[in-house]
């Protein structure tokens, strides 16, 4: 690794040493990376010396940092077992966790299928408001979560017996099509803008079970023209895709919330598909609603991205453009 790294067993004065041993040499490497890219990422970013010795690290460096990598290691390990293979977004999303968040294991959502951890601090500060508060705004690009962790919360709410129902739902209205110009009947028309709620939803339940709850109603999706007149108790409620609700939709949905209930909105500002100078829901809700008791906004950014590493890079590209563009416009 770095040159002048210890011997394994040697540290220098204040430092100390720790060893990890991975047993499953293919998911090793995986978890070292090419040409041990990933261990190298670990070093610069950490200030600690990983010495390897076929499945062993050893760890050098101060206390707190050579305890910070392996629990990074640790994790980044279980995660390979889990899914066979390793992004660099993933490396970095676990050191940033790690040194943002001590107690990260405390906000582990349960669900049947899986248990999902916060992997950055912003994802640790949504999960803390999707537990407090009744109404929390999760706000910022695609890949970072948002409707995920959400659906995550709801389905643990709803196996504790916390709430009775789920209400997944999202505004029907994406890239310019309306439901009126698609093919077969009603449910053929919807189920293509509600499918990532259905795709979440089979994460973190047996598939029998998702299909006897729909059946029952105690999970319903629906798109957004179906919550008007209703009131929703005892439910976990979440709208996703909300930048695409007008003004009215968005007052309509939020006076939707009953007793014990708890709403979910999610969306992206900065991508919304209303018809030109059609103003965002969305946005109003974040004026009028900001500093109000009960509710929390929480803003990801393009470091919360938790998919490939080049959804990252993109996100990052599409920002400056827009920045730019908006910079081009205020010059005329």
């Amino acid at each position: 690794m770095s040159p002048g790294a210890p011997s394994p067993g040697e540290t220098s004065p204040g430092e100390t040493s720790m060893v990890r041993e991975f047993p499953d040499n293919a998911l090793a490497q995986v978890l070292f990376g090419p040409h041990n890219a990933n261990l190298d990422r670990l070093e610069s970013q950490l200030g600690v010396a990983l010495d390897v010795r076929g499945n062993t690290v050893t760890i050098s460096g101060t206390p707190e940092s050579a305890a910070d990598t392996a629990r990074i290691l640790d994790s980044l390990y279980q995660s390979v077992k889990r899914q066979g293979h390793l992004e660099t977004a993933e490396v970095d999303s676990a050191m940033r966790m790690v040194r943002a968040e001590a107690g990260a294991a405390d906000l582990v959502i349960r669900t049947r299928k899986r248990h999902i951890a916060p992997r950055t601090p912003t994802q640790s500060d949504y999960i803390r408001a999707l537990g407090e508060a009744p109404l929390t705004f999760g706000l910022g690009p695609a890949g970072t979560g948002k409707t995920y962790l959400a659906v995550a919360k709801a389905v643990s709410m709803m196996v504790a017996g916390e709430v009775d129902r789920i209400i997944l739902s999202r505004p029907a209205v994406e890239a310019g099509e309306r439901l009126g110009f698609l093919p077969g009947d009603l449910k053929d028309k919807v189920d293509p803008y509600l499918r990532p709620l259905y795709d979440a939803l089979y994460d973190m339940l047996p598939g029998d079970q998702v299909a006897k709850k729909l059946l029952a109603g105690e999970i319903e999706v629906a798109p957004l023209a179906f919550m008007r007149g209703r009131t929703l108790a005892n439910s976990f409620i979440i709208l996703d895709e909300a930048q695409n609700t007008t003004s009215m939709q968005m007052r309509m949905f939020l006076t939707r919330m009953g007793e014990h209930s708890r709403m979910v909105v999610t969306g992206d500002t900065s991508q919304t598909d209303l018809p030109p100078g059609t103003r965002s829901g969305l946005l109003d809700a974040i004026q009028i609603l900001d500093g109000m008791d009960g509710v929390r906004f929480i803003r990801f950014t393009d470091r919360d991205v938790v998919r490939h590493d080049l959804v990252t890079r993109i996100v990052r590209a599409y920002d400056k453009a827009d920045r730019a563009a908006k910079a081009k416009s205020g010059d005329k």
